[in-house]
């Protein structure tokens, strides 16, 4: 189910145990996050456990939102940029999922309030150094998997990850580097080019006719329908239909004009 604006409309949202005002997403089976805008940033958390979700990406503006619920889901990325549209979160909860390296958590690197974040269940708190490598990522969090973060861990952190001179040590940058091999479907696939510019194959008089189609269009669906194939350049196979019958119409009588001519120069010879 996708989350629309009418799902989000129809949630429930209620005061939590914190007294934050919190909407309850869970168990729709989402599949990406999209349209949270229509939310108008009035939410303290948001609840999306047990659903479908693969990124965590596409998030609006919402410097309100301090807490993400996000466990049982299929998250495998992370918005590089994600501390930009939600600065002020204190809680990430995302336990099993599908995070499998360091690097992956870049995106909440820049997420200076964080406090409390969970990746338990997820591949990467196997990998070497995981929970120092958060803890040196992202210094705000005090309790990293429902523990607390010890001084003597800050400290380890700081001894793996910096170098003499201050800046990250050859450890640091390794683990940087190294990127997460998830696949999702349709990845590395190009996609067909786009372009503002008609093609060749759209001549003055389809984009005239298109225009004309756009001025008598009496649905968002018919309109949104010709404007795409305006900018892609095609012509709409029902106008095409249309110009070709009227060009084959004018053909014919082109060619009944010229038989009819033909006939009259044959009757003058004769006479």
């Amino acid at each position: 189910m996708k989350l629309t604006p009418d799902l989000i409309a129809r949630a429930p949202t209620y005061l939590n145990a914190l007294q934050d005002r919190e909407l309850d997403l869970r168990s729709h089976k989402i599949p990406a996050i999209e349209n949270l805008g229509v939310t108008k940033d009035l939410n303290d958390s948001i609840d999306l456990t047990d659903n479908d979700i693969r990124s965590l990406s596409n998030f609006p503006s919402l410097p309100r939102l301090k807490t993400l619920l996000l466990s049982n889901n299929r998250i495998s990325k992370i918005d590089t940029n994600l501390s930009q549209y939600l600065p002020n979160l204190t809680t990430v909860v995302l336990t099993n999922n599908g995070i499998t390296e360091l690097s992956d958590i870049e995106g909440l690197s820049g997420c200076t309030s964080l406090e409390f974040f969970s990746l338990l269940d997820n591949p990467v708190t196997k990998k070497k150094y995981y929970r120092s490598w958060i803890i040196w990522k992202i210094p705000s969090v005090r309790v990293l998997d429902f523990e607390r973060v010890k001084k003597v861990e800050r400290d380890e952190a700081k001894k793996l990850f910096v170098g003499k001179s201050g800046a990250p040590s050859a450890l640091a940058e390794s683990i940087a580097a190294t990127k997460s091999s998830t696949f999702e479907p349709g990845e590395g696939v190009p996609l067909p080019l786009k372009s503002n510019v008609p093609t060749l194959t759209m001549t003055k008089e389809d984009q005239e006719k298109i225009k004309a189609a756009l001025a008598n269009a009496t649905t968002l669906e018919e309109i949104t329908r010709l404007e795409r194939a305006l900018k892609e350049g095609k012509i709409p196979s029902d106008l095409k239909d249309s110009q070709d019958q009227s060009n084959g119409s004018r053909t014919k009588r082109q060619k009944l004009a010229g038989e009819g001519e033909e006939e009259e120069e044959e009757d003058t010879q004769m006479a």
